[in-house]
């Protein structure tokens, strides 16, 4: 379609010298989300994608399939509590799961229903846990997509609110005393107690008693600590055992404690390090029978388990650690449960891994560690949430997914040696067939890369008669869109996704890449591609393309690459890096500016990812690849859509705001051929959204890919 010109942005001389360095930012002007030019220039965005939006075909349709593949519903596991459980259900057209308790007699009742609180659908579920009884319910919310969680406690049996509302609890884990009259948790200091601008930090761990203020709160940890710190805390079912853990933002590393509370006061727990100062992440979970499980990296990437006894004059730090499972050096550790019920001649413990992102099950004797048995499971996909029974038993659930699985609980009973299933996702929906190729590519420093091409069957044939070097043949080739994300330790694992079905079942290929970054092979990786080897990330997303190309999947000109915040920085860095090889680009929740991003959103907290711009070796890391700083006039560059939300409090939107500005003046494309356009969407934020919602973006983003790759929509 013929577009107008693009909305005028200014460029400012902005030039400044950092370590060294000239840096010019036209756009730092487009940093002020409130100024009355950019009000005007983001109006103006907004028209110019309306009208794009309304010349793309098949948009509609998409939506309508969408939503009937997401009529699937969702389902989570139980959590119990005695003889009562708790679970999430979606049904078949709700705007958000909703929080259930079965109580012992089999009656069901709905406790959270966030659409009831908020018929707008802008308030979400964000967190919640029982106390040990079953008697009271911790639960957060938050609206507007921001995340800034509030606090209340539910008495179950009244159906009304017990406590609270306290605020400034986002990210807060609830650990509940026995008796449910009080429970430890993490809130950040009031904004007035803090430096300007620092306002998103500073937690801090803190005792809660049921019916009191939260200034009257005891304050127990973190007072003088790294002002990043996120805290994990926990209270071992039988009310003896605290632990803590402490992480600087998102290092891969932590810190850890423990405190016995039969021997020490609630308000003035005496914790004992468990592990400080070490570059690596444990997780100490006291078991039922006295031990202390850890769940650790340390000195072992891919995960292993050790074992502590309280009795031992080094506990609980590392000379009384005994290992019980060993790293397995090709799988990744992912959870654990320990099951030590009556019923069972042994306790057994269950560890979830994942090997070359595929997960598996075992089942080990809990005393010696030894494998007695392995989990059948519904096919090659990706297990979640292993939990088992606060108080111990036989059973353990655990939720499976693949490409074409809905969610779907299973049950595994230690005693009979058996796996079932306990709850399915509740809609039945019509799946398409298709199929999950994994296949290996070298990328640029040599290193094996794994991709998973999702295809229908019969879309399969139009590779035969090319290879790894062939040339496509002409007419073979499909749209694609190759999704990457590498970074976080996060991996890329087989899950439902409708809009992957959408896309295939129109006749387009799907590929996601298992980049370096991600936790695919453990820890290990994910070095290989944080701080100053960020490079090798985008490498393997370049090969990806090309091997998607060079295997006669798709062409340059019928690709689109996707992703999404850390994976919107990676698209970023493949038009600004290899805009040759892609067609268009969709580009969601990005980090673009890595010479500024710490000065926004929760950017601070990302510096031992990336890198801080504060230090002068660091800083050329983050100059070397940020992709606003790479934007270059008279490039052809790819189709890019930049998708935002006004209320992500993650990743601030000036990102894309200077970048879409940037590219939109420096293409040599055409915008009739390929635009650049920038879609922002009010009252949602980086993280949860309504079913509406998640349709209209998913429906317009693969509407615009559709249609910059040349494919047609029925």
């Amino acid at each position: 379609m013929a577009l107008p010109w693009y909305p005028d942005a200014p460029r400012e001389d902005l030039v400044e010298t950092l370590h060294g360095h000239q840096v010019a930012d036209p756009y730092r002007w487009l940093e002020d989300a409130v100024s009355e030019q950019t009000k005007a220039w983001l109006a103006a965005q907004e028209e110019l994608y309306e009208r794009y939006l309304a010349s793309v075909p098949g948009r509609d349709r998409l939506a309508e399939r969408l939503g009937e593949l997401l009529a699937a519903g969702e389902v989570g596991p139980p959590v119990w509590r005695g003889d009562r459980q708790f679970f999430t259900r979606r049904e078949p057209g709700q705007e958000h799961a909703v929080l259930y308790t079965v109580s012992a007699s089999g009656a069901e009742r709905a406790l959270i229903d966030p659409t009831m609180i908020d018929p707008t659908g802008v308030t979400t579920l964000d967190t919640w846990q029982p106390d040990i009884e079953g008697r009271l319910l911790a639960y957060q919310l938050s609206e507007g997509g921001r995340e800034e969680s509030v606090l209340r406690v539910l008495d179950i049996a009244a159906g009304e609110d017990a406590d609270g509302p306290i605020d400034r609890c986002r990210y807060s884990d609830v650990a509940w005393l026995p008796g449910g009259d009080a429970f430890y948790y993490t809130r950040r200091l009031a904004p007035d107690k803090v430096p300007a601008g620092e306002e998103q930090f500073h937690r801090r761990v803190y005792l809660h008693q049921i019916g009191r203020a939260a200034r009257e709160d005891v304050l127990i940890f973190g007072a003088g600590m790294d002002k990043t710190n996120y805290y994990g805390v926990a209270v071992s079912h039988d009310g003896r055992w605290l632990t803590i853990t402490a992480s600087a933002g998102t290092a891969p590393r932590n810190d850890a404690w423990i405190a016995d509370l039969s021997a020490s006061d609630t308000q003035a727990p005496n914790l004992q390090a468990v592990q400080q100062g070490v570059d690596a992440s444990t997780w100490p979970r006291p078991g039922r029978d006295g031990r202390l499980y850890i769940l650790t990296d340390r000195d072992a990437p891919r995960g292993r388990i050790a074992v502590a006894e309280p009795a031992d004059p080094a506990f609980p730090e590392y000379p009384s650690w005994q290992e019980l499972i060993p790293e397995d050096p090709d799988a990744v550790l992912t959870g654990l449960a320990i099951l030590d019920g009556s019923g069972l001649d042994e306790p057994v413990l269950l560890l979830a891994r994942a090997r070359h992102a595929i997960s598996e099950v075992s089942v080990h004797d809990l005393a010696f560690g030894d494998q007695i048995g392995q989990l059948d499971l519904p096919g090659l996909g990706t297990v979640g949430s292993l939990t088992e029974r606060p108080e111990g038993g036989h059973e353990a659930w655990l939720v499976y997914t693949d490409y074409a699985t809905p969610g779907v609980v299973l049950r595994y009973d230690a005693a009979a040696g058996t796996t079932h299933e306990w709850q399915r996702a509740p809609g039945a929906v019509e799946i398409p067939a298709v199929t999950a190729e994994q296949i290996a590519y070298p990328s640029a420093d040599g290193t094996t890369i794994r991709m998973v091409v999702v295809s229908t069957a019969t879309s399969n044939p139009i590779r035969q008669g090319t290879g790894s070097s062939g040339n496509p043949v002409p007419g073979q080739t499909r749209p694609a869109i190759l999704y990457g994300y590498g970074g976080f330790n996060i991996s890329q694992t087989p899950a439902f996704s409708a809009s992957i079905l959408a896309w295939v079942e129109a006749g387009g290929i799907y590929a996601i890449a298992g980049l370096r970054g991600g936790s695919e092979e453990g820890e290990e990786w994910h070095r290989a591609g944080m701080r100053e080897r960020k490079q090798n990330v985008f490498d393997d997303f370049h090969a990806a393309a090309q091997k998607l190309v060079d295997d006669g999947w798709t062409t340059s000109d019928q690709l689109t690459v996707w992703g999404g915040s850390n994976g919107g920085l990676l698209v970023g860095a493949s038009i600004t890096q290899r805009p040759d090889l892609s067609a268009a680009a969709v580009c969601s929740a990005a980090l673009l500016d890595m010479i500024r991003y710490e000065r926004f959103g929760l950017g601070e907290t990302w510096n031992d990812e990336f890198g801080t711009a504060a230090d002068p070796d660091e800083f050329g890391w983050l100059l070397s690849y940020s992709p606003y700083h790479h934007v270059r006039p008279g490039v052809r560059y790819p189709a890019v859509l930049f998708t935002i939300s006004d209320g992500d409090t993650r990743v601030d939107t000036m990102h894309a705001r200077k970048m879409c500005a940037a590219v939109q003046y420096a293409t040599a494309s055409p915008a009739s051929e390929r635009p650049v356009l920038l879609r922002n969407e009010a009252k949602v934020g980086h993280g949860a959204r309504s079913l509406s919602r998640s349709i209209a973006l998913s429906a317009e983003t693969l509407a615009f890919a559709a249609a910059q790759t040349g494919l047609r929509l029925a």
